[in-house]
């Protein structure tokens, strides 16, 4: 263990040397679960980067709570680390310690803000100044992410409504998954301790209110940041909340509708008697003639052994990546509606491989600014704070791709 921090004293710690040899007999046998057990002792354990973060406890605990803790904390370290990994863990032992003692209390999740935190928790040493409190007041009051007396010279907030679309389609052409996960993002730059009310075209919301269904968004899964009412949304679907400082996540959802897909792929690979293969590729915009489809990558896996590449793109430009055994092709902008080729000649070693390879799927990454799958607007961002300043709300949509992948074979 790099650093460790027993908080209620019932598990001894000595129980953590169980836990790699755990691991590594679950993964041989096939069986790894995010939570692993030995005797009485439970480990709950995620991964990041070269590290594993690793929660025990003996009691039948809310899991959901500790994940949530854990990728929790991994964001504070990273936000006052910039990468957490195993060199800036042990350059920063003390910071580190200290940061475990604010962010959980005898077992119990405290203040994990970031923010709040780097108030009093920095990594400059503290010379101690008699009668004064070094723990400011935001953490004991009943909004423990934001400081009082915030001034701005230009009062402004930012919104960003990304979608992620995940989709796998089978090699004959039929949508197996597609979903759209979702997050609005807020940048935030207000004075004082504004309360600010976000309208959504919600159908629960629609209904609620009489109004048409037409243009509106059935939201599934939503998940909120701690500042907003959830009593409130509960009655009456109203997003209420006083946001954190500068940038947070307000809210993430999820939809499970069938999604066209916005980017086809077809593909037709062939062998010429085991010493070349050419791949042509062909890739269709599905989505509206007015968007863009930016960074557009299509990574197109090849057989192991190929060498020799050639290729010949109707647009854009494509690169073998051996260590990956893809080659990606790059197009900057793929208007709606479009279609491009890309071909690639490959050599083969005369011996053909004995074993048969699985082809793996063809990825694509990509950006499409300005429009949003689902439908979802920002009806109304209203801002009221008492000294009754004028701000404004700036909206931004954004669709991008998930695990977004079609199928070969």
């Amino acid at each position: 263990p790099l650093i460790s921090r027993n908080y209620k004293g019932d598990v001894a710690m000595s129980e953590i040397e169980y836990f790699m040899p755990l691991l590594v007999q679950r993964e041989e046998e096939g069986a790894l679960a995010p939570l692993l057990s030995h005797g009485r002792v439970h480990f709950l354990w995620i991964k990041h980067s070269n590290l594993y973060l690793v929660a025990t406890t003996l009691k039948n605990a809310n899991a959901s709570l500790v994940y949530s803790f854990l990728y929790k904390a991994v964001e504070v370290f990273c936000e006052y680390f910039k990468e957490l990994e195993e060199e800036s863990i042990r350059d920063n032992f003390v910071i580190v310690y200290e940061l475990l003692d604010e962010l959980m209390d005898f077992g119990f999740p405290q203040t994990t803000d970031s923010k709040i935190l780097q108030e009093y928790i920095t990594q400059q040493g503290n010379k101690l100044e008699t009668g004064k409190s070094r723990v400011p007041p935001t953490v004991t009051n009943a909004v423990s992410w934001r400081s009082e007396g915030i001034k701005y010279k230009k009062n402004e907030v930012f919104i960003d409504v990304i979608e992620s679309v995940n989709l796998l389609v089978s090699a004959n052409g039929s949508v197996l998954l597609s979903e759209i996960v979702g997050t609005i993002k807020l940048k935030v730059f207000l004075s004082g301790m504004p309360e600010l009310r976000l309208g959504l075209n919600d159908r629960v919301l629609f209904e609620l209110t009489g109004r048409s269904k037409n243009k509106s968004v059935e939201l599934e899964d939503v998940k909120f940041h701690q500042c907003v009412r959830l009593s409130r949304f509960d009655n009456d679907r109203t997003i209420s909340f006083i946001p954190p400082d500068g940038d947070f996540e307000l809210m993430s959802y999820r939809l499970s509708t069938q999604v066209k897909p916005l980017i086809w792929i077809e593909s037709v690979i062939e062998k010429f008697s085991h010493s070349r293969v050419e791949i042509m590729v062909k890739a269709k915009g599905q989505f509206k003639k007015q968007s863009v489809a930016n960074s557009v990558e299509i990574s197109v896996p090849v057989p192991s052994d190929a060498d020799s590449p050639r290729f010949k793109t109707s647009v854009g430009s494509a690169k073998y990546v051996p260590e990956k055994n893809v080659v990606i092709w790059s197009i900057k902008s793929f208007p709606g509606g479009k279609e491009y080729l890309m071909r690639a000649h490959f050599g083969l070693p005369s011996v053909e491989k004995e074993e048969l390879e699985g082809r793996p799927p063809i990825g694509v990454k990509f950006e499409i600014p300005y429009f949003t799958v689902s439908g979802i607007q920002v009806r109304y961002m209203k801002i009221i704070e008492k000294s009754g300043y004028q701000a404004l709300p700036w909206v931004r949509y954004i669709t991008q791709s998930g695990d977004y992948q079609l199928r070969t074979s």
